[in-house]
């Protein structure tokens, strides 16, 4: 019997010392952190279904920058003749008589247009704040 348990014990030994192994390596599954970059929108999907906090914001339908459309609407008007304004200023200055020396009243802006000997002088008063803002455009 002590002889069956040796070669018993034995044949395990040897038996068992083949078994294989591998190295525990550690990869994070989030991409800001070393991960698979294609883990980003499950990460994501996964975070925005767990969160129950609403924002008070969004309840709204309307996402201006502004709390009203329609003072939205009359900024958006505002800039789109300022843009027009300055293009003619850019055509005049290139030989077009676009635009003619005077007085413009844009909303809250106020703009002078006069030619000088030295090129063209743009003032633009703020109504609102009262600031003013010269540009002296020069003739080549």
């Amino acid at each position: 019997m002590k002889i069956i348990c040796k070669t018993l014990f034995i044949v395990i030994f040897f038996v068992a010392g083949k078994s294989y192994a591998q190295d525990l390596v550690y990869q994070a599954k989030n991409p800001a952190f070393g991960g698979n970059p294609y883990n980003y929108s499950w990460l994501l999907s996964s975070a925005q279904a767990q969160n129950d906090i609403k924002n008070p914001s969004s309840a709204s339908t309307y996402t201006g920058n502004g709390s009203n459309p329609l003072t939205d609407f009359a900024d958006n008007l505002n800039r789109q003749i300022l843009s027009e304004l300055s293009r003619q200023i850019v055509l005049k200055q290139f030989g077009e008589n676009a635009l003619t020396a005077g007085t413009y009243v844009l909303g809250d802006y106020q703009i002078d247009i006069g030619n000088q000997s030295n090129g063209l002088n743009i003032t633009i008063t703020d109504n609102k704040s009262g600031t003013k803002t010269t540009v002296e455009v020069p003739y080549f």
